[in-house]
């Protein structure tokens, strides 16, 4: 990912809310955690409606890298025991619009898809684990959804807090593609990407279907590294003792929150001729940590 791609203006908060905070029990009895860990928070979207507001909460509106939606909490919902974020053509008015300014997210008087995201920001954060996703992704013309953490436990403007990219789906000079990233600061508070782009076509070829179905995404981050799997094949592995920011602050050694989102554009390509509406859907979001 380039530099401006996952520019979050949010600031991470400086109180950590480490391990679970969500309503279910912790323990389940379906779920089995790898050999040596056991499970600490997760979330498998069955209960109610709507994600769990204690858990997951909301972005609004335009919120990074020019994309083309308007976020709302109206495009998430659940449904069959699973998250569905649904991408829609609809038009909104932006209630910030302002003919003369210079900033993107006002000088749009209208958006003209929406789309939702979800974040456990200020709910629940992790420090090493496995973290496992289970979801369905639409690889239409356009669709841009994301699995993602970012560190929680310094006050820095990113990169410098740190950004892991389990999953992205995009285009890359027109070329779908699945990605498996992490970042941190560099000189001149520009991001350091680790960053491995996988065609699509070379999961495709495993599966005629392989979009219509579900998958697993994994994230193995230990104080050495971190590895992102798809469907168990290694995807990408950072090394921990090269991802210092220049103060030398190494935002994988705290605590990060977890990002589920489906952004319409800008990298996603040019979604005018695709049929809407789109879903990603998730299955499940679980967090398992070794056994002391």
């Amino acid at each position: 990912m380039n530099v401006n791609k996952r520019k979050f203006l949010l600031i991470a908060l400086p109180f950590i809310f480490l391990g679970c905070s969500h309503k279910k029990s912790p323990q389940h009895p379906e779920i089995h955690p790898p050999k040596g860990y056991k499970l600490v928070w997760h979330d498998e979207f069955n209960q109610g409606s709507k994600p769990d507001t204690s858990t997951w909460s909301y972005e609004h509106g335009f919120v990074r890298n020019k994309e083309l939606q308007w976020y709302q909490p109206e495009n998430a919902y659940l449904k069959d025991d699973k998250l569905v974020i649904e991408g829609r053509r609809e038009r909104v008015k932006n209630p910030a619009y302002d003919s003369t300014s210079s900033d993107w997210r006002k000088n749009r008087r209208f958006a003209h898809y929406t789309s939702a995201s979800i974040n456990t920001r200020g709910h629940f954060s992790f420090k090493y684990g496995i973290l496992k996703v289970r979801a369905r992704i639409d690889t239409a013309k356009g669709m841009w959804p994301a699995i993602w953490t970012l560190g929680a436990g310094k006050n820095h403007h990113w990169p410098a807090y740190g950004e892991i990219d389990v999953m992205e789906f995009y285009r890359i000079h027109g070329r779908p593609t699945i990605l498996a990233n992490a970042a941190w600061g560099g000189k001149n508070h520009q991001a350091i990407w680790d960053s491995k782009k996988v065609p699509f076509s070379h999961f495709a070829k495993k599966h005629s279907s392989w979009a219509q179905k579900f998958h697993v995404w994994k994230m193995d981050w230990t104080p050495k590294r971190i590895r992102i799997y798809l469907d168990g094949e290694l995807m990408n592995k950072v090394d921990l003792s090269k991802t210092q920011d220049p103060d030398g602050f190494n935002p994988f050694h705290q605590p990060h929150y977890i990002l589920l989102n489906l952004a319409i554009g800008a990298n996603g390509g040019n979604p005018s001729h695709t049929k809407f509406p789109k879903k990603y859907e998730v299955d499940y979001v679980r967090v398992f940590q070794k056994k002391k």
